[in-house]
């Protein structure tokens, strides 16, 4: 049986991949671009949202993509649930000439960009074809001309070559775990992931983003082993937690001292990533390595 409209069956990116093709004239441009994934419910958009303010403090324009149905990446940035951008393509009857750079493009504090992709409707669809149709609006309205960074916030972990596909557009991704076995878990998979789209793209690892762990044991003990490195360590702190039902920030929280050193972390690790951090070739474990690693006492 062919493969649907999009997609092809080659296998470019692995044995035996099935992936959305995706136009080769779809590229970002000279900002620098940064995939982020992990687990689903690990903090991604927190530490995506903190990362793109970071960015903003130290200057830079940034545009924060956040790819997922339920599209709250940029919640705490534009303090509500901004319309999607195929909401917006299904209102005009899906012709994207007609839409206005504010119908999907929305401020966010300190002067962050704001896009949600959105998703398909529950198993139709790919979403490849939603972060497509996103770079090509923002590329047709010229609105990478003049971003320096861009924060792909992407669902979960990665399991089709539709949440795949902005490591085609990224320079790097950075995984976010914390330092039990599912994340790890779920950490392995991505480094498998982003070693197959290596081989065609040029997007490489750059790194490991701890986060709500107070101890990083057992993430050291998977990096040791699989040969990655960890960037920045958040803990699990319950003024993080309540910064997002605030809908804020960190950098908008009430100063304390255990605030002001998860500030600095973030600030940190912006400063490196703009500078440019070497890759990181990334070995994935199998799945039964893997367990004895770290299943077992």
């Amino acid at each position: 049986m062919a493969p649907p409209d999009g997609i092809t069956g080659t296998r470019q990116d692995g044995e035996g991949s099935v992936q959305v093709q995706m136009d080769p004239a779809l590229t970002i441009g000279k900002a620098k671009v940064f995939a982020v994934y992990g687990k689903g419910g690990i903090g991604k958009s927190t530490t995506s949202s903190n990362l793109s303010v970071a960015f903003s403090k130290l200057g830079k324009r940034v545009l924060q993509i956040g790819c997922d149905p339920k599209h709250d990446s940029t919640f705490t940035l534009t303090k509500r649930l901004v319309p999607t951008v195929i909401d917006v393509l299904e209102s005009v009857d899906f012709h994207p000439e007609e839409l206005r750079v504010e119908d999907f493009v929305y401020e966010g504090y300190n002067g962050v960009m704001c896009v949600e992709a959105g998703g398909p409707p529950a198993g139709t669809g790919c979403g490849g074809y939603v972060v497509g149709q996103t770079v090509k609006l923002l590329k047709e309205h010229h609105l990478l001309d003049d971003t320096d960074v861009v924060i792909f916030d992407v669902l979960g972990d990665v399991v089709c070559g539709g949440f795949a596909a902005p490591l085609q557009h990224a320079d790097r991704a950075l995984i976010v775990t914390a330092n039990d076995f599912d994340s790890i878990y779920a950490m392995n998979r991505i480094v498998a992931a982003i070693s197959a789209k290596a081989r065609n793209y040029d997007v490489r690892l750059g790194g490991v983003i701890c986060n709500r762990s107070n101890a990083t044991d057992q993430v050291d003990k998977f990096n040791a082993v699989a040969g990655l490195q960890t960037m920045a360590h958040f803990p699990d702190l319950d003024a993080i937690r309540r910064s997002r039902l605030k809908k804020a920030t960190i950098f908008e929280m009430e100063d304390a001292p255990e605030l002001e050193a998860v500030r600095a972390e973030y600030l940190k690790l912006a400063a490196a990533l703009w500078a440019g951090v070497e890759p990181v070739v990334g070995t994935p474990m199998r799945d039964r390595d893997l367990f004895e690693l770290l299943g077992f006492d």
